[in-house]
């Protein structure tokens, strides 16, 4: 068992896995300074803001044995017997010596950064600071210049960490950015004719731990210490990116990558980075609406919604269900569940499955996936759970008319046009069509009852990446006036008493569908791996969703 000594405290390494300075350091409950290391890149002991003691024990003796100098704990190996002090007032005035060159000719600018309240600059100086200001240099401001469609380069707050120019080199593998210049006139750049706009560009903006890059879409719209953040789950393609949703008074101003070796490492894509808008639009559905046989349209309460939906399901011999891959794997069991309390024979199948492009590979392993939903994987177990269709769309939607249901629910939560009029019409001819949606379609426009749908960040409850790996997101933002997320609409019209509860459907899953029996409660932080078999995988997705 490898052991290594922590400012005196002994802490156990984990076998197989080699571990630097910094990392074994948090092991201890100890936090090293850093600038220019990041656990997904490559070590470059640039910043010398880790400089740390470093020794090594004898195993017989006992006896430690200390460098003469100073050694980047992000570049030094911790083994057997490694010894590290990380706070003698060498290293102390090694940290504010780094501090003070750095804030010699830092512009002032703090009151007018993005970054002001999460800066490794400004956290740094006042733990690690001198006492006082020895320079008479004060710069007050900052050359700007943009990088590409979403970055700015603040370029006097740099402190030359290259942590961006690494990211676009063995991540990205694109390599727009550089450094120019040499010595006090180094500077970061793109390439000429080679802007920043690589599809995970918005992660350099994170990686850099002062204000020198800034993300264009979020620059002076709000100040950091007014966010809450919540842990959420990327619902723009089949990843599941795990990511950090920054809102203020229920209005989201950013996303945010959160980590998850098995999922997303660190990064997540510019395309789901930018998703989110389309949960503040304007052309949202909202309020509950009915279309009767003759008269005018209805905007109704959800009172007298449930009261309709309530007469139509006891009306109703024949029904059937689309059930769509944006739904949560809670809402999508419920759904299945209502749907046959009406008709036990009634067809479940798959929704349309939107698909962009080809799988998207790159360099530092990151993948941004062609299909464009958050749970095929997840709809698909509980559609042959319920012994539903599963397969293409253009299939599902044949059998279903084959059906012919009195009563046909259609779940949506699609950003872009997923149903071209012609099938719209279908669905609809002489039958009650509800649709529960985000946005109007050709099937909201055709339905006799139309439900507003809650957008991802809205509701709670859980999702199944192409990988078969189980995610829960709790709720971040309320949803607008007027509207109720799918669960709770299927929740009371299953006659289940009290708020509704996505934990308790999900425990219900658990123990009778199969293949969510290694889901335990509550769901870990990295997910559960829940060990699909391939027939899932299998399913040939529809074809990309009209434009």
């Amino acid at each position: 068992m490898a052991e290594a000594i922590i400012d005196g405290k002994p802490i156990t390494l984990p076998e197989g896995q080699q571990l630097n300075g910094i990392q074994a350091a948090r092991l201890a409950g100890v936090e090293i300074p850093h600038y220019c290391w990041h656990p997904g890149l490559s070590v470059v002991a640039s910043c010398r803001m880790c400089l740390v003691e470093c020794g090594t024990r004898d195993a017989e003796s006992g006896e430690v044995r200390m460098l003469p100098k100073l050694v980047p704990a992000c570049q030094t190996p911790v083994r057997d017997g490694t010894v590290l002090v990380t706070d003698s007032p060498k290293v102390r005035h090694a940290r504010a010596y780094v501090e003070e060159a750095l804030l010699i000719d830092h512009p002032i600018d703090c009151p007018v950064c993005d970054k002001a309240g999460e800066c490794y600059l400004q956290d740094y100086y006042f733990k690690h600071g001198q006492p006082k200001r020895r320079a008479d240099l004060r710069p007050f401001h900052s050359r700007k210049r943009d990088l590409g469609p979403t970055v700015r380069l603040f370029v006097d707050r740099c402190v030359m960490c290259s942590r961006c120019v690494r990211f676009c080199r063995e991540v990205a593998g694109t390599g727009e950015l550089m450094v120019v210049h040499r010595g006090s006139h180094e500077e970061i750049d793109v390439f000429p004719g080679h802007p920043l706009a690589n599809k995970l560009s918005g992660n350099v903006v994170e990686l850099c731990p002062v204000g020198a890059l800034g993300d264009k879409d979020f620059l002076y719209k709000q100040r950091v210490w007014f966010l809450k953040s919540h842990a959420g789950i990327c619902t723009g393609c089949s990843v599941g990116c795990n990511i950090w949703i920054d809102e203020n008074q229920d209005h989201i101003y950013r996303l945010r990558a959160r980590e998850n070796p098995h999922v997303n490492q660190w990064w997540i894509c510019d395309e789901g980075r930018y998703g989110f808008h389309h949960v503040h639009s304007e052309k949202r559905l909202l309020g509950f609406r009915h279309r009767p046989e003759q008269g005018p349209e209805q905007e109704l309460d959800w009172e007298q919604a449930r009261d309709l939906l309530q007469q139509w399901a006891s009306e109703s011999s024949r029904a059937a269900a689309v059930v769509s891959p944006h739904l949560t794997v809670e809402e999508a069991y419920l759904l299945c569940r209502f749907v046959r309390q009406v008709d036990a024979e009634a067809p479940l199948v798959l929704g349309p499955v939107p698909r962009s492009g080809q799988d998207e590979h790159f360099p530092g392993g990151f993948t941004i996936r062609a299909e464009k939903c958050p749970n095929r994987r997840g709809v698909v177990e509980l559609l042959q759970h319920f012994g539903g269709q599963a397969g293409p769309w253009p299939e599902g939607l044949q059998r279903l008319l084959e059906y012919e249901p009195e009563l046909v629910w259609v779940s949506g939560g699609y950003k872009t046009d997923w149903i071209t009029p012609q099938e719209a019409e279908q669905l609809a001819q002489g039958r009650r069509l509800v649709v529960q949606d985000l946005f109007p379609s050709p099937a909201s426009q055709a339905a006799r009852l139309v439900l507003p749908g809650a957008a991802f960040t809205e509701k709670s409850g859980s999702y199944v990446n192409h990988n078969g790996r189980l995610q829960w997101a709790d709720w971040a933002i309320r949803p607008p006036v007027g509207t109720r997320p799918e669960g709770a609409v299927l929740w009371q019209l299953l006659g289940r008493s009290g708020l509704y509860q996505p934990e308790a459907v999900l425990e219900e899953i658990a123990a009778e569908v199969v293949a969510f029996q290694a889901v335990t409660l509550p769901v870990p932080e990295q997910g559960v791996d829940l060990h699909l078999s391939l027939l899932a995988e299998e399913v040939t997705p529809s074809a990309e969703p009209p434009a």
